[in-house]
C-alpha cells in the first residue's frame, strides 16, 4: 500500500509539471506536490521499516523454528536464543556506529555526505563481526551435534556458527557496495544512461534495463556463496544464520535509507518556501546522495529476503517432510512432476505479482495526471501563483486507489501457497517457494537498481553534467525525466515488494505446513484425484 502510495503521486505529478507546464519539481503550484511529500515517508520509512522488520521477525522465526527441532539445541536455552542475541548484539553495535557521522567524523562538504554513510556500514559491520565472535563463543557449546537435511548427526562447533554469520553480514555489505556502483551518479554506469539521453528516452531505457541486469550478477554470486558456506557449517542452520547475518547491520541500512527521503522532503520544501537556488542546491546534493544510499538499503532488502525466504523454506520441509521427530531425511526431487510443476508456477508468481503493481500504478498515475490537468485548466491563476490548487484531491486519488488495488496482489501472495499445498500437495508447494525466490530476487534487484540508476541519471543532468545546453527543460532532461516516471514504480513499488511476496509465501508455507502434509487435505488434484493415471509398474503396482 504504502509504496504504491508514493510512486502513483510522484509520477503523475513529475508528468504534468515537469513534463507538460516546465515547471520545477516541488512547486507549490503542482496540485500533486503535498501528496508526494507525504508518499516520500509514506514509502520509503514507514514502508521500508515494516518490510524489514518483517524480515527481522521472519528470520529469527525459520532459525528458532529449526533449532527446535534439533534436540542438541532445544535442550539449551541459551543455545536457543543465540538467533535473538545476534538481533541485539547489531542493534548495539549500530547504535555505536552512529556516532561516527554525528560526533566523531562528520561530512564537512557535499563531497563527504556519501562517504560518510558508506562508512557507517563498513563501520558497523566490522564492529558487529568482532561482537558476534565473543557471542558465539560465550552462547553456543564448543561442541554439538546437529541433523542435517539428509537425516545425519554431524558435529558443529561454535565457531562453525559464527562463519555461517559473518558470511551473511559480509555478503550483505558485498552487496550494498555493488548496489552503490550501480546507482550512483559518481560511477559510469549511471553516467553512462545519462549520456544515453542524449539521443532520447528510449536510448534511455534500454540501456537503463541492461544495467538493471548487469546488476544481478555479483549479488547473486555473494547470495550463493553465502548460502554455502552457512550449508556447510551448520546445514539449514547455517542459513538461517547466514539471513541474520545480513539484517545484523540493517538498523544502519534503514537509518541511511531513511537519509533520502528526509533531505527530498526538505527540498520540497524550500522549493516550496522559495528559499533560495542555494539552499535547493545543497539539498539536491543531499538528496543525490539519499538516492544512493536509499538503493543500498533496497539491497540489503533483498539480500535478506532471499536469504530469509531459503531458511523459512528450510523450516518448511522440516514441518512437512520430518515425521514429528528428528533425524528424518528430506528430500526434494525436482524431476518430480509435481515438485517441478510447482516449481515453474513459482518462477512465473514474480510476473504475475509485478504485473497486477505496474497495472496499478499506472491506472493511478492516469487518474492523478488527469486530476492535475483539470486543475490546471479549471483553477485559474494557479500558474501565476494567484490562486491554490486542490492539494486533498490528489491525496484522496492515491489513497483511496491504493488501498483497493492493493486486495488482488495481497490475495495471490497469500493464498497462492495455500492453494496449491491443498490441490496439487506438499511436492509442489516444495518446487513453488525456490521458484518464487529464485525468480523475485533476481527481478527485485535488476528493477531496484534500474529505477534507482535512472533517478540519478536525471539529476545529472540536472546538475548540468552533460555540458551546456543540456540541463534542466531541454529535450536531454525530457528524456531523463520520463526514465526516471519509468523506474520509479520498478524501484519503489513491484522492486521491494517481491521481498514481501517471497518471504510472505514462505512464512505461510511453515505455517500451513502440517495440514498440506496431511494426506487426507493437501493433494487432493494430483494425490486423489489423478492417483491412478499413468503408467503403472507391472511388479509392484505402483505409479
Amino acid at each position: 500500500i504504502r509504496d504504491r502510495y508514493q510512486r502513483r503521486v510522484h509520477g503523475g505529478a513529475d508528468l504534468v509539471g515537469k513534463v507538460e507546464q516546465g515547471i520545477p519539481e516541488d512547486d507549490p503550484r503542482n496540485p500533486g506536490v503535498i501528496a508526494d511529500c507525504i508518499g516520500d515517508n509514506v514509502g520509503d520509512i514507514a514502508g521500508m521499516g515494516a518490510d524489514l522488520f518483517g524480515s527481522f521477525a521472519e528470520s529469527s522465526c525459520a532459525a528458532l523454528v529449526i533449532a527446535s527441532a534439533d534436540p542438541n539445541l532445544a535442550n539449551n536455552w541459551t543455545a536457543m536464543m543465540y538467533p535473538l542475541i545476534i538481533i541485539a548484539t547489531g542493534i548495539f553495535t549500530c547504535v555505536l556506529t552512529t556516532l561516527l557521522a554525528t560526533n566523531i567524523s562528520p561530512a564537512k562538504d557535499k563531497d563527504g555526505i556519501e562517504p560518510t554513510l558508506k562508512q557507517q556500514l563498513v563501520i558497523s559491520t566490522i564492529l558487529t563481526t568482532v561482537a558476534l565472535y565473543f557471542v558465539s563463543i560465550l552462547c553456543l557449546p564448543s561442541e554439538f551435534m546437529m541433523f542435517f537435511m539428509n537425516g545425519n548427526q554431524y558435529i558443529v562447533k561454535n565457531w562453525y556458527c559464527f562463519i555461517a554469520v559473518t558470511g551473511g553480514l559480509w555478503a550483505g555489505l558485498a552487496i550494498g557496495y555493488i548496489t552503490e556502483y550501480f546507482t550512483s551518479n559518481a560511477y559510469a554506469p549511471v553516467r553512462e544512461v545519462a549520456e544515453a539521453c542524449i539521443t532520447g528516452a528510449a536510448t534511455n531505457v534500454i540501456y537503463g534495463l541492461a544495467l538493471g541486469y548487469k546488476s544481478c550478477i555479483i549479488p547473486s554470486f555473494a547470495l550463493s556463496l553465502c548460502i554455502w558456506i552457512g550449508y556447510n557449517m551448520c546445514g539449514v542452520y547455517g542459513v538461517a544464520l547466514g539471513a541474520l547475518g545480513i539484517l545484523s547491520t540493517m538498523s544502519i541500512a534503514l537509518t541511511i535509507d531513511a537519509y533520502g527521503p528526509i533531505s527530498d522532503n526538505a527540498g520540497g520544501i524550500a522549493e516550496m518556501a522559495e528559499m533560495g537556488p542555494e539552499v535547493r542546491e545543497r539539498t539536491d546534493a543531499l538528496d543525490a546522495a539519499g538516492n544512493t544510499t536509499a538503493a543500498i538499503g533496497k539491497g540489503y532488502a533483498i539480500g535478506s529476503a532471499a536469504m530469509v525466504s531459503l531458511a523459512l523454506y528450510g523450516a518448511f520441509l522440516t514441518r512437512a517432510y520430518v515425521a514429528r521427530h528428528a533425524g528424518a531425511s528430506v528430500t526434494v526431487n525436482i524431476v518430480d512432476p509435481r515438485t517441478f510443476f510447482g516449481l515453474l508456477i513459482g518462477a512465473m508468481m514474480p510476473y504475475w505479482f509485478s504485473a497486477l503493481t505496474m497495472k496499478s500504478v499506472g491506472k493511478a498515475a492516469m487518474a492523478m495526471v488527469r486530476e492535475i490537468q483539470r486543475q490546471f485548466r479549471t483553477i485559474h491563476g494557479i500558474m501565476e501563483g494567484t490562486a491554490k490548487p486542490d492539494y486533498n484531491a490528489c491525496v484522496k486519488i492515491a489513497t483511496d486507489a491504493s488501498l483497493q488495488e492493493m486486495l488482488a496482489p495481497g490475495a495471490l501472495v497469500c493464498l497462492s501457497p495455500i492453494v496449491i499445498g491443498i490441490l496439487l500437495g506438499k511436492e509442489a508447494l516444495a518446487g513453488l517457494l525456490p521458484g518464487a525466490m529464485v525468480s523475485g530476487v533476481q527481478m527485485a534487484i535488476s528493477a531496484s537498481n534500474t529505477g534507482g540508476a535512472w533517478d540519478n541519471a536525471k539529476k545529472y543532468v540536472e546538475f548540468g553534467a552533460m555540458g551546456k545546453g543540456r540541463g534542466k527543460g531541454s529535450d536531454v532532461h525530457h528524456a531523463a525525466v520520463i526514465g526516471d516516471t519509468i523506474g520509479d514504480p520498478m524501484k519503489d513499488t513491484y522492486g521491494p515488494a517481491l521481498n514481501i511476496l517471497i518471504k510472505l509465501m514462505a512464512i505461510i508455507s511453515v505455517v500451513f505446513a502440517p495440514v498440506v502434509a496431511d494426506p487426507r487435505i493437501g493433494g487432493l488434484i494430483f494425490d486423489q484425484l489423478l492417483s491412478g493415471w499413468g503408467v503403472k509398474d507391472a511388479a509392484k503396482g505402483v505409479n
